[in-house]
């Protein structure tokens, strides 16, 4: 006489094969919607624009931000609440972040391209000026390009103040210090 497998035993490997079959589903499904979109994961490459924008905070020139701006591009600073409309407002704002930020620097550790929008994952890090400590933050940054992939019309960088001010040994309310005359 054959031996018959327990009824649970049968039961739970049917509903084992259901949710292989189910996940792998819905993992096609889900790459195909992203497919349909235009939506990928650049993975190791990363977009042109966005190496120059690294290179742009990371460097010492604020011009050379500035000029990967469309004319009427703007840039936002979404933790303090503050937008940079064209070239020469933008290339003040990282003449600003300079003599405020020692060390400030931009390292890019993911990107995700959809169709004219470049979302940036990286780290923000430098030494606040006047600070007992440096800050390393996550930051997210969303980069809206022109159409041709060659300049960025709207960019907005999405951070934690807190999370950086207290990094940095600064209290919740700190007034960054006034800029230099000129």
């Amino acid at each position: 006489m054959a031996s018959r497998p327990p009824r649970t035993l049968t039961v739970l490997t049917a509903a084992a094969a259901l949710s292989a079959t189910t996940a792998a589903h819905a993992a096609h499904a889900a790459h195909a919607a992203h497919a349909a979109h235009g939506v990928r994961d650049t993975g190791r490459h990363t977009p042109g624009i966005v190496t120059a924008w690294a290179r742009a905070w990371n460097g010492t020139d604020p011009h050379a931000l500035g000029a990967l701006f469309t004319a009427d591009g703007t840039y936002t600073g979404e933790a303090v609440a503050i937008t940079f409309r064209g070239r020469g407002e933008i290339a003040g704002w990282k003449a600003r972040a300079d003599t405020l930020i020692a060390d400030v620097r931009v390292t890019v550790r993911a990107t995700r391209l959809d169709g004219d929008r470049v979302t940036v994952q990286a780290g923000y890090s430098g030494h606040l000026q006047g600070a007992p400590r440096s800050f390393a933050a996550p930051m997210t940054t969303v980069l809206d390009l022109d159409a041709h992939h060659c300049r960025i019309a709207c960019g907005q960088d999405h951070y934690s103040l807190a999370a950086v001010l207290a990094q940095s040994g600064l209290p919740a309310d700190w007034p960054p210090p006034a800029p230099p005359a000129p």
